[in-house]
C-alpha cells in the first residue's frame, strides 16, 4: 500500500450536498472514506497521522450527524445539545469502526449516532421536565406582572411578586427561568436594526430531503445484515426479483401461507429496528 498517497488523500466526503451528487460520486466518496479508515487501522494510536485523519473523517461527517440530530430535536437549546450528542456518537463510530466488519462506515455510524441521541433523551428527560406547580406559577406570573405594573407604575420587584402570588422569592425566580425556556421568536422578526431588512424566517435553512432517504437506507442496510440467510433470500426474491409468494414457496419447498407468515415476521423485525 502506498502510504505517501494516502497521507495526501482527498478529504473524506462531505454529506451536506450528497443528494445532489450522482450515485457514482457517492460511491466514490464512500470508497475513499473506507480507504482512509483502513489506513487509520494500520497506524498506532499515538501516531500524529492517525489523529489527523481521524479529525478529518469526523469533521467531514458532521453535517450528516447534525441532520440526524435535527430529526430528534425541536429547536432551541435542546437542538444544540442533541447536535453535541450526535457528534459524540460520530466520534465513537470513527474510533470503534472495524473496516473488516463487513459494512460501510455510514451503516455502522448511523445506528450508533441514533443510539447516543436516544440515550441522551432517556438520561435527561427527568431533569429538564418542568413541574406542574412551576408551569402554573409561570402562567400566573405573567398576569401578576401586568397587574402590579399597572398599579405601581413600574415593573414589580421579585419580593412584590412573591407577596402577590403567595410564593417564595426562590419560586418566583424559578418561574421566571421556566418562562424564558418557552420564549419563542417570530419568524417575521427583522434581523438587525433595519426593520425593512431580512426576516428571521428567510435566513433559516431547509432540510435536504435526500438526507432522510440516506439515513433510512443506512439503518435498513444494517438491519438486513443481521437477518438469517433464508430471510435475506426471501426479501431478495420478493422485492428485487418481483416473485409472488407462491413462486417463492415453490422454490423453497414450503407453502404460500408459510411464506406470507415469514414475510410478516421479517418486515415486523425491520420496522422494530427503526423504532428501537
Amino acid at each position: 500500500m502506498n502510504t505517501a498517497v494516502l497521507t495526501r488523500h482527498a478529504p473524506a466526503p462531505s454529506f451536506a450536498g450528497q443528494s445532489r451528487r450522482s450515485p457514482g460520486d457517492r460511491e466514490e466518496q464512500r470508497a475513499e472514506t473506507m480507504r482512509v479508515l483502513r489506513h487509520m487501522a494500520t497506524l498506532a494510536a499515538d501516531d500524529p497521522e492517525r489523529a489527523r485523519l481521524r479529525a478529518e473523517v469526523v469533521e467531514d461527517h458532521m453535517p450528516y450527524a447534525r441532520h440526524i440530530a435535527h430529526r430528534y430535536s425541536h429547536g432551541g437549546a435542546a437542538e444544540e445539545d442533541c447536535e453535541q450528542v450526535a457528534y459524540l456518537g460520530l466520534v465513537k463510530a470513527v474510533d470503534n469502526f472495524d473496516p473488516e466488519y463487513g459494512t460501510g462506515f455510514l451503516g455502522y455510524a448511523t445506528p450508533m449516532i441514533i443510539g447516543e441521541i436516544k440515550r441522551h433523551f432517556r438520561d435527561t428527560t427527568w431533569s429538564v421536565h418542568v413541574p406542574r406547580r412551576m408551569q402554573e406559577l409561570s402562567g400566573a406570573l405573567r398576569k401578576a406582572v401586568e397587574v402590579l405594573s399597572a398599579d405601581l407604575g413600574r415593573d414589580p420587584t421579585i419580593p412584590e411578586l412573591a407577596v402577590h402570588l403567595e410564593a417564595t422569592e426562590e419560586e418566583i425566580v424559578q418561574a421566571m427561568d421556566a418562562s424564558d425556556a418557552y420564549t419563542t421568536a417570530s419568524l417575521d422578526h427583522p434581523v438587525g436594526d433595519d426593520e425593512h431588512g431580512a426576516r428571521l424566517g428567510e435566513l433559516l435553512g431547509r432540510d435536504d430531503p435526500g438526507f432522510e432517504l440516506t439515513i433510512d437506507r443506512q439503518v435498513l442496510k444494517e438491519l438486513v445484515v443481521r437477518l438469517g440467510d433464508r430471510d435475506k433470500k426471501i426479501l431478495l426474491m420478493r422485492y428485487f426479483r418481483g416473485m409472488t409468494q407462491a413462486e417463492i414457496g415453490a422454490e423453497l419447498g414450503v407453502s404460500q401461507m408459510q411464506i406470507s407468515r415469514l414475510l410478516n415476521r421479517i418486515l415486523t423485525e425491520l420496522r422494530a429496528g427503526f423504532d428501537g
